[in-house]
This record gives structure tokens, sequence and C-alpha cells, in this order.
């Protein structure tokens, strides 16, 4: 595994003299204090190219024997090519296959399962997993009820038939159209070109019904965790961590609680990194496996929810690290 978080930290104080809110407020509302910002010429493949690296290293694979690249993101540099293969190319990993996957904050778990597909088929040996977003570059620094939520961050794994560390169990993946205009970028696609006017009326930016993706959040993040437990034959208590999405507090706790999951079994993040979309869960679950000791057989939970409205959750089984 393998991350990347940028230098730069906006503070809630420094919010406070760009928005009308508070540092008590945004602590109170979302549990987060402080959230990483790339820098001007610091893109989404930058980051994801650290942290793919930092991966590759860890599992000690050359990219030459990387068969695919799953880039997950709702940030890329470009409409068109996919940051997967401006990725590919930064790492040399001239043998693999290279797309992008829009899942938004889901992002990691749909890659998790797309990488699991591709190597339980035989299809590939070595399947890299790539979570970066750049969400500073979507978020209008006007609208106090985004602003406050939102950070930068990458994160990437190797998943293998051939190292040992923690096998994905089981994958459970949904979506509901019906809901995608409750978190939508207005303009910058085909709809909606982008075009003096849609530039003028702040279109290019993230645009979220907050209390009716909160309900919606707990709802199916608890579906699919409580499927991914029968599917796994293990029950809330066998768990011994959770990691679940950084999007709010509130919406953590409340999972927790529904679980009957005690919060010091949930790994948190939010207030160091805000909520950094399709690379949250794998940028808590990279340093949760660095900051804590892990007995052989411990089963970790993943969860996650976002726009699309997509959703899934995954069981990890820890099996060891290679020496």
């Amino acid at each position: 595994m393998g991350s990347y978080l940028p230098k730069k930290v906006l503070s809630n104080k420094d919010l406070e003299k760009m928005v009308e809110t508070s540092d008590a407020w945004i602590i109170a509302r979302t549990g987060m204090k402080e959230r990483r910002l790339a820098e001007q010429g610091e893109y989404t493949s930058d980051m994801g190219y650290e942290a793919a690296k930092q991966a590759l290293k860890d599992a000690k694979v050359h990219p030459h024997e990387v068969d695919l690249i799953l880039f997950a993101t709702i940030t890329p540099d470009y409409v068109c090519p996919s940051t997967a293969c401006l990725v590919q190319k930064r790492l040399g990993a001239k043998n693999a296959a290279a797309m992008d996957i829009q899942a938004a904050c889901t992002g990691y778990l749909y890659g998790l399962s797309m990488a699991k597909a591709y190597v339980e088929s035989l299809h590939c040996k070595t399947v890299l997993v790539v979570a970066s977003e750049k969400l500073s570059s979507i978020v209008n620094y006007q609208d106090r009820n985004t602003c406050v939520l939102f950070g930068d961050g990458a994160s990437a794994c190797v998943v293998s038939y051939e190292r040992c560390g923690y096998t994905i169990n089981n994958v459970f993946l949904g979506a509901d159209g019906e809901q995608a205009q409750l978190l939508v970028v207005p303009a910058g696609g085909s709809k909606q070109p982008a075009s003096f006017e849609t530039v003028q009326q702040g279109l290019h930016f993230l645009q979220m019904e907050g209390k009716e993706m909160f309900k919606y959040a707990i709802r199916k993040m608890e579906q699919a965790v409580k499927h991914c437990l029968h599917v796994a034959g293990i029950t809330e208590k066998e768990v011994s961590w959770i990691v679940p999405h950084q999007a709010n507090i509130r919406i953590i706790e409340s999972l927790a609680k529904r679980l009957k999951i005690a919060l010091d079994k949930v790994f948190i993040t939010i207030h160091k990194y805000g909520n950094t979309s399709a690379s949250s869960v794998g940028i808590a679950l990279n340093e949760l496996r660095k900051e804590k000791s892990m007995k052989m057989g411990a089963y970790i939970l993943l969860s996650a929810f976002g726009a699309g409205l997509t959703w899934g959750a995954a069981t990890l089984l820890y099996e060891g690290e290679e020496g």
C-alpha cells in the first residue's frame, strides 16, 4: 500500500477568514480540523504517481510486472486521456493496460472489486489500484456548505495472487442513479460544455444537498456492511477494525452505533485530512497499517458512499507481511 498527502494545510481557522463559519461549528458538524491542499502546479496524476510508487516499493513489485492500472478519481487531469495512462507513463509500467474509474467517494472499493475480479479470473497477475483527488480544483471556496468538507490526497495498493498482506475476502457494491442530483458538478460534460456562462455561474464546482446525502449514506453503508459480513460468515464482534469513508464524523458515529461497533475500533483520519473522496479509505487503511499492530486472521471492514449515488463495503483478512 501507499499514500500521499500534500504539504499545504488548510485549517478551520484559515476557513474562518474565507467564509462565514467557525472552527467550533466545523468540528461539531463534521469532525474536521484540517485538510490538505495540492499546490497550484500539483495535479491528480502527480499525487497518484507518488502513492503508486510507494505501493510498488512496499509490494516489491517492478513497474514492468504490473498488468493493469485502475485509477479512481472525479478530478482527472484531463477529460481525455485518462489519468491512469499518465501515471502508467511516469511509472514506466510499459506492460500495463490502464483506465480510469468514476465512482466518486466509493472509487477505491470499486477499484478493489475490479482488481479482485481480474486477478481471480487469471486475466491479470498484478493490478495496481490508485485513487487520487484534487478536490480543491472543483470546490467553491465561497460556498461555506461545501468548502469546509474537502481536501486533496492519494492512495494506492497492489493486488496480486503472489503476495502476502490483506486478502480481499469479499466486496459488495451498489448504486442509485435516481439520486444523482444530490451531489453533482453541473457543467463541464457534454450536457453543459464549458462556456463563459457556466464559468460565471459557478457550474464547474461541486453542488451538494447535504441533508439528503447524510440520510442515504448511513442507510446504504449499513446495508453494504451487513451484506459483506454475511457473505464472509462473520459477525460485527469479529471485526478488528472498521475503516469508513471519511466524509463526516456524525455519519461515522451513526454507522458504528447501528453496527454496535465501539468507536475505538473505528479508524478515523477525518480530523486531519477531511474528505478526500476516492482516496479516503485507502489513505486511512494505510495509516491503520502503519500505526496499529495487526494479528494474523484479523478482519478489517471497509465502507464508503459517494456521488452517483454509489456505495460499497469490503472485508479484508490479514494474513501477514512479507519479510
